[in-house]
């Protein structure tokens, strides 16, 4: 089994592309978000240790993307927001008729992911941008990128959406945080049933392996069976709490979100997803911590919003889930003042 220090340096902070890129950093942790392509997260860690994102190559090869209708994705990866559900991204549109008539499902919009966004306000713990008016998804965004000033291993990452039509738009807002393959995830759930996996299908390819136990779900990683060339599929979780946590790298990655029932989140999504690509080759994997805000209806100029918090906290015990789950539910629930974290002990909300 690889330690984080064996791997840390497929994942150091960015210190190397060509778009512009702002940092926002105290005594314990940094962030880096670029105000191009979108207002995209680059750059999560504790100060001195790897990055806890995963970035593409494409924001050196790459950094001027085309911003239309027609434009493909492009592998930048990081944190991005996006809308959901991805079933309707191009159907409410006359942008690109192509997309709308064959319903299609990708790629994201280009206007969100894409479009240099103006900054509102800079300072050295708080950052605020303004993206433009998609004529895809109807709706311009705003982003927030804040230091707590309660925690300092804590930022808060916050979006807006305003309906920029003059008819009513219904979207969910999605927050997709790329890690590396190797991150181990822990998601809070009351059992089974609020696991829905949709794996893979294409030969060759070894489907994901959920694990439920104690109240908390995670994802097998064993070593790829012989003939297997990656593991990928997705799972759509109902989580029991607001919170998932990730070890990678030598750090505890925790994201806390407003908890939401089941019924309030689009039923083609859930809650929390993950994506996981993971292959024998490590750094070509990819692993997706996605949440899911509420599915609104939105009148003409009306906003809705979603906010997470990202925490880090120095972890040096073994990569497996039974150590992760004792410091999760020790140390890491004592030291964030949530003693409930912990799912055997009636997981709630932070």
């Amino acid at each position: 089994m690889k330690s984080w220090l064996a791997i840390a340096a497929l994942c150091m902070p960015l210190t190397v592309s060509a778009v512009e890129t702002v940092r926002l950093e105290n005594g314990l942790i940094a962030l880096e978000v670029t105000p191009e392509l979108g207002g995209r997260g680059l750059a999560f860690s504790l100060k001195g240790r790897p990055n806890l994102l995963k970035t593409g190559e494409a924001l050196t090869t790459r950094p001027k993307p085309e911003v239309s209708a027609t434009a493909d994705d492009i592998g930048y990866l990081g944190h991005d927001v996006w809308v959901g559900p991805q079933s309707q991204w191009w159907v409410h549109q006359d942008a690109n008729p192509v997309r709308r008539e064959g319903r299609a499902n990708w790629p994201p919009d280009p206007f969100l992911a894409f479009a240099d966004t103006r900054i509102l306000e800079r300072t050295p713990t708080r950052l605020v941008l303004e993206g433009v008016d998609s004529p895809v998804s109807g709706v311009r965004l705003h982003k927030t990128f804040q230091l707590s000033t309660a925690r300092p291993d804590t930022v808060e990452i916050r979006a807006t959406a305003r309906n920029i039509r003059d008819t009513d738009i219904a979207w969910d807002l999605w927050f997709n945080t790329r890690t590396p393959s190797y991150t181990r995830v822990y998601v809070p759930v009351a059992g089974d049933k609020d696991v829905r996996v949709q794996s893979a299908t294409e030969q060759g390819i070894e489907p994901v392996l959920p694990r439920v136990e104690r109240g908390l779900f995670s994802l097998d990683r064993s070593v790829l069976p012989k003939g297997m060339s990656a593991r990928r599929g997705k799972v759509l979780i109902q989580p029991s709490a607001g919170w998932m946590a990730g070890f990678a790298s030598g750090q505890l990655f925790l994201i806390r979100f407003p908890h939401h029932p089941r019924s309030l989140i689009h039923p083609e999504q859930g809650q929390v997803e993950l994506y996981l690509d993971d292959r024998a080759d490590t750094a070509a994997g990819l692993l997706e911590m996605e949440v899911h805000a509420p599915y609104r209806t939105l009148k003409p100029g009306e906003e809705m919003e979603a906010v997470e918090w990202w925490t880090a906290m120095p972890y040096d015990g073994p990569d497996t889930r039974e150590a992760q789950v004792a410091f999760l539910c020790g140390e890491a629930a004592e030291r964030m003042e949530l003693l409930d974290l912990c799912a055997d002990r009636k997981t709630v909300a932070p």
